[in-house]
């Protein structure tokens, strides 16, 4: 049944969502940084404006009334050149701390306002020249495109709004406004000052709101934008698992194992013993002394399967012996089905056969003697 349906009605997969990161498309309002670095500008000017309009003051009366440059020892070029460089300094100094302050808040605020929206993401890729952007053909399609249009008409709606706002802000002060000739010019200058930041301050709340709005529906955007029809579900959870035929083969293939490796551990059953190591690798031995020259291995297996093999002998009461490196040696060099032909290996079996047969109650020696006897 084919249903490639075109409609996007899945939910977007944390791989997809990462691949869009990873190129750059993230949710974010571009207004938003910008509308809270104004409102804090507005509100440091409210707060700290008074300390540094009175600092540029004073400086100012200074230069004007004290004679800096005019003193006897600036009658050389030198020192008249020293003493400016000096006051230059003494400048920049007096300056750097409240206005330091400002700048790097506001830098702060930007910064914070970027990462709460999309985290932190780096993609030195897109510091690249991209010479696509000088294609006047896509260039005049980003002019006319829909988002261009849509990003007009947000702005004459934003100008509207501010425009509103200023409008009530200043009707509301219309009668103090009109009250000021009965001012001094300090008074009014005081007065201006504060309704320009208060009205300013209106305006930038506004912005904020709007900017937030912008976010949750580029936000929305976004995630619709990332939704997933049926075809292109089926196309991640292909990339993602892998194709389905070569999946199946695998599996196939890991069931074979599987098998392989259970065959291997049916044959503990018919063991006479098995050796440990003691708990990566298990050997299952069988010996009958008037049928075999040397003892058997019916199973073995590592990790799992070597678990499963000391659990079968203790169901079957089969003696389990702890010999590490004899465990490891016979794991690696004699293969299900073949009997032990090393001679190091026969000598340490002949003790551990022998205690397993008398655990279980036969005489390994009566057993050997009628072979002889049958044989003879």
């Amino acid at each position: 049944m084919a249903d490639d349906g075109g409609d996007k009605t899945h939910e977007a997969t944390p791989r997809r969502r990462e691949q869009a990161r990873e190129k750059g498309q993230v949710a974010m309002s571009q207004d938003l940084a910008a509308a809270l670095v104004l409102l804090f500008a507005i509100i440091l000017l409210m707060t700290l404006g008074k300390q540094v309009a009175e600092h540029f003051i004073d400086y100012s009366r200074t230069m004007l009334s004290d004679p800096l440059f005019l003193i006897s020892e600036n009658e050389e070029i030198d020192g008249l050149n020293q003493s400016v460089m000096n006051e230059f300094y003494k400048t920049v100094l007096s300056f750097m701390r409240p206005l330091s302050m400002f700048f790097l808040t506001l830098l702060a605020v930007a910064v914070l306002a970027n990462i709460a929206q999309i985290g932190f993401l780096w993609l030195p890729d897109k510091l690249g020249f991209d010479f696509t952007r000088l294609d006047p053909i896509k260039g005049f399609g980003r002019i006319f495109s829909m988002q261009s249009v849509m990003r007009l008409v947000m702005g004459i709606v934003k100008i509207i709004i501010c425009a509103v706002v200023a409008y009530y802000a200043v009707w509301g002060e219309i009668g103090t406004i009109l009250n000021l000739t009965e001012k001094d010019e300090n008074q009014i200058s005081y007065y201006l000052v504060q309704t320009l930041l208060m009205i300013a301050l209106k305006v930038a709340v506004a912005l904020v709101i709007i900017a937030i709005l912008d976010y949750m529906y580029q936000k929305w955007k976004f995630e619709q934008d990332l939704r997933m029809s049926n075809e292109e579900m089926r196309e991640e959870m292909k990339n993602m698992l892998g194709d389905p035929q070569v999946l199946g083969k695998r599996r196939q293939i890991q069931r074979e194992m599987a098998m392989k490796q259970r065959g291997g551990v049916q044959g503990t059953s018919d063991a006479d013993v098995v050796v440990t190591n003691p708990t990566h690798y298990a050997v299952a031995l069988k010996f009958d002394p008037e049928t075999m020259d040397v003892p058997i291995v019916v199973a073995k297996g590592a990790d799992f399967l070597a678990q499963q093999i000391r659990k079968i002998a203790l169901e079957h009461g089969i003696p389990i012996i702890e010999k590490k490196l004899l465990a490891q040696a016979l794991f690696k060099t004699v293969a299900i089905g073949q009997p032990v032909r090393e001679t190091d290996h026969l000598t340490a079996l002949a003790e551990i056969m022998a205690y397993a047969y008398r655990l279980s109650g036969r005489n390994i020696d009566e057993e050997l003697r009628r072979r002889q006897h049958r044989a003879a």
